[in-house]
């Protein structure tokens, strides 16, 4: 039986750790020296009949007293601690997990037990980010066989909830990404549902660009809802746009902040990722946008064509249909980088404004298309017809709002005070724009974390332009942040690339 003599009290230091497990102590502590606990030692900690394994980090100045510990913000809640709570702390058991992990580093083949096993680690928190890491370092560049693929998916679909719907027809979209301003779900989403089709929209926030689906809906409507509120939507709506709940798949939550951390993208762990998150959101139908760009995540048809295969076969082992479609991904979407600038895109053309960005609208309408074609009810080639039909009537803005309504409120996304116009300093023809560049700018100057922040385009691939004639204006919140995204500019201006006619 546990002591008070073997614990500390825990005293609340407020850090945030996002979703690492890290515990704080004194580095006079007497557990310190009895135990050999030493800095990053991974430790268990428990509360009564609660427990986590956390990365010691070790307090040399009087922000705690020897007699005391502190715990991140996110072990504080795993382990619903309270303030003044005894923790015990003790070395934690050998993990198999760990074993495997390294067999995967020396090439061998996991199966479905194996990756439940890695996973139920990662969700209960006994695995650091550094172990993580190895982790998903072991499984990229093509070291998962399709079986292994499937697999992981499956374990990461266990480790979560799943929604359940009464209708047989669930459809959904994702695109694979990498193209800055792409954000057709706020235009596609009201067409789906305006047609009577069910349509629940999970979407992440962003990874490696300036801006995911939610953080873009999250300037219009609230997107962090719970499962009762996202059925009572679908229930009146037919449609919703929310982030994907870290409920319905916690293990691809807390991957996905070890892979931006460490600028991984893994093609095995990005299709269990998105299919994972698609199954557990009830989604029986799914189309996947792939763009295809040289500064696109999917560089060539060749490697698209890998990841469409991929994506086939593991959604039919798992009993979901999915239908792939290869676009254009050579140059951004619509004109807006960055979360409030996409949402006035997407309201431009959801309300049909004459300005609104023509390749955001086709590219909406093109995959709207697609969907409705799930339907038994909607012959094939008749789709884009329809959705295009439904966006000119209004019925498709009137249906955005009504789903803006249902899970919150609308409201209107910000402006930036701060701007910066970035002008050609030649005449010539635009002949390409370096995606990666462009979503790099939009984030040095703030986006997404500041939603009104990003880069608002006035020129685009194909485009003539002639000297000092504007090409893009850089928005921020913060002079800090428009100061620093205009120095990347001054020394690295390579986003748009100007041939002489």
């Amino acid at each position: 039986m546990q002591t008070t003599s073997h614990a500390l009290r825990l005293r609340r230091l407020g850090i945030a750790t996002y979703k690492e497990a890290v515990l704080y102590i004194r580095q006079d502590s007497y557990i310190c020296k009895a135990e050999g606990f030493e800095v990053p030692t991974r430790i268990m900690v428990r509360i009564e009949n609660k427990s986590v394994i956390a990365t010691l980090n070790i307090i040399t100045s009087d922000l705690l007293r020897s007699d005391e510990a502190s715990l991140s913000e996110w072990a504080w809640e795993m382990l619903e601690a309270k303030e003044g709570d005894l923790v015990y702390l003790s070395h934690p058991p050998p993990l198999n997990s760990m074993e495997q992990i390294h067999n995967k580093i020396r090439g061998a083949t996991l199966d479905l037990a194996t990756f439940h096993s890695i996973i139920k680690d990662i969700t209960s928190g006994y695995l650091s980010d550094i172990q993580i890491a190895a982790f998903l370092s072991a499984c990229a560049d093509g070291r998962l066989n399709l079986q292994e693929i499937t697999d992981l998916t499956a374990a990461m679909l266990a480790s979560g909830q799943r929604i359940k719907w009464t209708q047989n027809l669930v459809v959904d979209k994702h695109c694979i990404g990498g193209l800055p301003g792409n954000r057709t779900t706020l235009i596609l989403v009201p067409i789906v549902a305006a047609c009577g089709l069910t349509i629940p929209k999970t979407s992440s926030r962003f990874i490696t660009s300036s801006a995911g689906t939610a953080d873009t809906m999250e300037t219009l409507a609230p997107v962090n809802l719970s499962f009762a509120h996202i059925q009572k939507v679908i229930a009146q709506e037919h449609g919703c746009i929310v982030w994907g709940n870290a409920a319905l798949c916690p293990a691809d939550d807390i991957m996905i902040r070890i892979e931006r951390g460490i600028g991984l993208n893994s093609q095995g762990q990005m299709v269990a990722s998105v299919l994972s998150k698609k199954i557990a959101a009830g989604s029986n139908h799914v189309l996947i946008d792939i763009p295809v760009g040289a500064t696109a995540k999917i560089k060539d048809i060749a490697q698209a064509t890998i990841l469409k295969d991929i994506l086939e076969h593991v959604g039919l082992s798992l009993g979901i249909r999915i239908k792939t479609i290869f676009t254009d991904g050579i140059k951004p979407v619509g004109r807006g980088i960055g979360p409030a600038l996409e949402a006035y895109d997407a309201l431009a053309v959801l309300q049909n404004q004459q300005t609104a960005p023509q390749d955001l609208k086709e590219r909406a309408l093109l995959l709207a298309g697609e969907i409705l074609e799930f339907s038994p009810q909607i012959a094939k080639g008749q789709g884009l017809q329809l959705a295009r039909t439904t966006l000119a009537s209004g019925k498709a803005w009137h249906k955005f709002q009504a789903i803006c309504e249902a899970q919150g409120g609308m409201r209107i996304p910000p402006k930036a005070p701060y701007t910066y116009t970035h002008v050609a300093t030649t005449s010539g023809g635009i002949t390409s724009i370096n995606n990666l560049h462009l979503a790099l700018l939009a984030k040095l100057a703030g986006a997404p974390n500041d939603k009104a922040a990003g880069v608002y385009l006035q020129a685009n691939v194909g485009d003539k332009v002639n000297v000092g004639q504007p090409l893009f204006t850089v928005h921020a919140e913060h002079v800090g942040e428009l100061d620093y995204a205009i120095n990347f500019l001054k020394n690295y201006d390579s986003i748009m690339q100007i041939e002489t006619l």
